[in-house]
């Protein structure tokens, strides 16, 4: 082998099992990022094929063809062309599916056409004889001038026979599968005279596409070349029609399929997941399974992250030596880095639910179903995808607009998935949802703490449906959008793929969201810690004076003289005086100069509210005694009045607030780069911070 490591392109269809394949071919030898300049996921991995060869595996977004339609697609053609890109492929393998071959397999000949070494994958072998499918490989591999390598993903079979085919891909046939001049002879042979030491193939994407490659420059091929937008259309048109010509033909030697011997359940299961009624409640019931077992499930861990974290913060602050370290140890660092471990659990299952409804190929019946309510908003199908993945992030779901054609849709969708709950206001609805709602069951079965979260959810995306009708009402653009949404076969979830993706996606908001609030932690614990005034320097001082003149110090305990000593350190310092200057705007939504910093500071993300917090507090309480911050938040009492600050009316007011606050500066910065402006997320974070301070402030005049 002349190579120690080969570069392998895996691309393919949407839900073909390319990231199954992908998972076998790497296991946990995987990374994530972008692509230059994009913010395009880009994910490649390690796959070791022989002792002294291993392969770098490129998992290219998913593409129906080359003919691009979306910045995804125009990835896949970009790497395919230029050959100077560190990442082009030595070998492309070509995911497909048993049930859709023929569909697949268009984009298998436009690749052969680049004369790249390509390899076939027939994936979800399994599944052929419930659907009566039967292949004549041989005949298949001599008309697509390829190898075939039969995988299933689910059942751990072929991944060996694909390796040994990547490892020997230097004997594959790079002769393309159709003469590309066949679809206008003339026009071609010109094209070919005039660019000889070119592909043919590749010159005529470069006309199609917004591409290029090489040092070929694509005006110099356009004005050469030019023809009208229609005749363009009208040669792509002719150009699918005789590949599927082709396909056809080859289907039909070495492909049989006897429906007599299938055995799916597919069609029958539709009828009632994608029913008028019954499929909005199931798809209902299901939301509820889901949020009944966030809570749940993730009570007794959490319990014990909170309880481990408040007992390490304790054990530093006794037994390491007394200094600022240890504080920054004990009343910085811990608190704040527990404020966002502590609700591992809950996202994680958040993940895990997610991940299940896509490998089972329920939530393209979700997107389906849902399409048919969404146009009346003004959104088109396409808009589910970014609303539902907005549960997870929206930062990935803004981005995955891209696919959405029309401008004016995707801007709407692009302004009004923030609203829909993301993962990182879990730990703001988890906290407050567990001090305000009692755990009561309704029916005997139904916790009230979640269906609150339910609820929570269900307002968020409400509001993103009411925007989106403002805003198609208000943005006069006329277009016209077609939906499009393919529903895969269903499959009982892998567990390696929902393993890997809980797993990669809980890690990435962990350690995303650990860095913003290990900073602002350290941060907050100086500001709380340090003040500017005389008042914060005698603090000591001034509170034994004050005792003595109200009371006979000698009767108050200690502990309680050395609170009262740090609350009023900590109301004199740089973070005291700040909240205190922002009180007044807030005080009407039933919060104090605590919970102010904490809504400030979350602005850079919303789950650093709980850290922020658990930090103050913290700061501000040198008891030995082991607390947990949902403890303190509790048990903290307005002075003035004298009730508790997250009572019901407040901690509902916080919840509104964060339920549609824009607090999240990553969201801000991927709005401005998918609209290629300022005026957009300006816009957004005006109307919804707006909109969040004026429904938390009826909230809680209403509720109080």
């Amino acid at each position: 082998m002349s190579k120690s490591t080969i570069k392998v392109a895996l691309i393919g269809n949407p839900n073909v099992g390319k990231t199954s394949v992908f998972n076998q071919l790497t296991g946990l030898n995987q990374q994530v990022g972008n692509y230059p300049g994009i913010t395009v996921e880009k994910k490649q991995g390690a796959s070791k094929l022989s002792d002294n060869v291993k392969a770098k595996i490129i998992d290219l977004p998913g593409t129906y063809s080359l003919n691009a339609s979306s910045i995804d697609e125009n990835v896949v053609i970009e790497l395919l062309l230029n050959k100077k890109d560190e990442d082009f492929p030595d070998v492309a393998v070509v995911v497909t599916e048993v049930e859709n071959l023929k569909r697949n397999l268009l984009l298998f000949t436009q690749i052969k056409d680049l004369e790249i070494p390509t390899i076939l994958v027939i994936n979800m072998a399994d599944r052929m004889s419930l659907k009566g499918i039967e292949f004549d490989l041989p005949i298949l591999e001599r008309e697509l001038k390829t190898k075939i390598a039969l995988v299933s993903s689910r059942k751990k079979t072929g991944i060996s026979e694909l390796k040994s085919l990547i490892l020997n891909y230097e004997s594959l046939s790079t002769e393309p599968c159709l003469n590309a001049s066949v679809i206008d002879p003339d026009y071609f042979n010109n094209l070919r005279r005039a660019f000889p030491n070119q592909l043919l193939y590749k010159l005529w994407l470069v006309i199609t596409q917004d591409v290029n490659f090489l040092n070929l420059e694509r005006n110099e091929i356009k004005n050469s070349f030019t023809k009208s937008h229609s005749d363009l259309k009208r040669l792509q048109q002719k150009e699918t029609i005789k590949r599927y010509q082709f396909i056809n033909d080859t289907l039909k030697i070495g492909q049989k399929i006897d429906a007599s011997k299938a055995t799916d359940l597919r069609a029958k299961l539709d009828r009632v997941l994608t029913h008028k009624v019954f499929g909005y409640l199931i798809f209902f019931g299901i939301l509820m399974l889901i949020f009944q077992s966030i809570f749940d499930w993730s009570k007794i861990p959490m319990d014990f992250i909170d309880e481990t974290f408040t007992s390490l913060s304790a054990y530093t602050k006794n037994h390491l030596p007394a200094g600022e370290f240890t504080n920054l140890l004990s009343e910085g660092i811990i608190p704040g880095i527990s404020g966002i471990v502590i609700f591992i659990p809950q996202i994680a299952f958040l993940f895990l639910f997610i991940s299940i409804l896509e490998e089972s190929g329920y939530m393209s019946r979700v997107v389906f179903l849902m399409d048919k309510i969404m146009r009346r908003f003004g959104l088109s199908g396409k808009s589910i995808v970014p609303l539902i993945s907005g549960t997870a992030c929206a930062i990935p779901a803004i981005m995955s607009a891209r696919n959405i054609e029309n401008w004016k849709e995707r801007l709407i969708t692009i302004l009004v998935t923030p609203f829909t709950t993301c993962s990182a206001r879990l730990p703001v609805y988890a906290i407050l949802i567990s001090l305000i709602i009692p755990e009561e069951r309704v029916f005997g079965f139904l916790s009230l703490q979640g269906l609150t979260l339910m609820l929570l959810y269900l307002i968020g995306f409400g509001m993103a449906v009411l925007s989106a009708t403002l805003l198609n009402y208000f943005l006069k653009l006329n277009c016209k959008s077609y939906f499009v949404i393919e529903m895969p076969s269903y499959k009982v979830p892998m567990f390696k793929n929902v393993a890997l993706n809980v797993i990669e996606k809980t890690k990435a908001f962990v350690t995303g969201a650990g860095k913003i609030i290990l900073a602002l932690s350290i941060i907050l614990w100086f500001l709380g810690s340090h003040g500017p005034t005389n008042n914060f320097k005698n603090a000591d001082a001034i509170v034994l004076q004050e005792l003595e003149l109200s009371q006979n110090i000698a009767s108050i305990e200690p502990e309680l003289i050395e609170n009262k000593i740090s609350s009023y350190k900590l109301e004199h310092s740089y973070i005291g005086i700040l909240g205190k200057a922002i009180e007044p705007a807030i005080r009407p939504l039933g919060y104090d100069w605590k919970i102010g910093i904490a809504v400030v500071s979350s602005f850079a993300a919303r789950e650093v509210f709980v850290g922020t917090l658990a930090t103050i507090y913290n700061v501000g309480n040198h008891s030995d005694e082991e607390v947990t911050i949902k403890n303190r938040m509790a048990a903290e009492i307005n002075p003035v009045t004298g009730e508790k600050i997250f009572n019901f009316a407040s901690g509902i007011s916080l919840l509104l607030f964060y339920a549609f606050a824009m607090q999240c500066m990553s969201t801000i910065a991927i709005v401005k780069k998918e609209t290629n402006s300022w005026k957009w997320p300006l816009i957004q974070f005006v109307f919804m911070s707006g909109f969040a301070y004026l429904t938390a402030l009826i909230a809680y005049q209403i509720l109080k």
